[in-house]
């Protein structure tokens, strides 16, 4: 069994994240369940004691899977459609993944179809947070 990395969110996004988890239209999507678990296992604190470099929600973030080489930038979105182009929602497989995660910091996952990946993360580009939006 793999190790997880330890992940911090914050109370906003925890709550707001929570709350599309007891939406009806969300509550059977595949997996709900991971980031849910995720949800539980994370360290909560205020929106304004989120260090920089963590991703949060509508974070910009540059990661790479180690599995098969390829690097992507993304912004970690709630779901909808006025979303930009790059965004990856929260509740896919990679979304869930990346939240909570620091620079440095890798996590194994189960993507889409089961494929194995190996997240790392290498740069957070804009944080809210980090630019003074702390319930953005």
């Amino acid at each position: 069994m793999d190790i997880k990395p330890p992940i911090t969110i914050s109370s906003f996004d925890l709550e707001r994240i929570e709350q599309l988890l007891a939406s009806a239209a969300y509550r059977n999507l595949p997996g709900i369940d991971a980031l849910e678990q995720e949800l539980g296992r994370a360290t909560v604190v205020d929106p304004e004691q989120i260090p920089p470099g963590l991703i949060t929600m509508n974070s910009a973030v540059r990661f790479i899977d180690d599995v098969s080489k390829v690097e992507y930038d993304m912004t970690l979105a709630y779901p909808g459609p006025s979303n930009p182009p790059d965004a990856v929602s929260i509740l896919a497989p990679v979304g869930s993944a990346l939240l909570g995660l620091s620079v440095g910091q890798s996590i194994s996952w189960q993507g889409p179809g089961g494929r194995p990946l190996q997240l790392r993360i290498l740069d957070v580009t804009y944080q809210p947070e980090a630019n003074g939006a702390f319930h953005l």
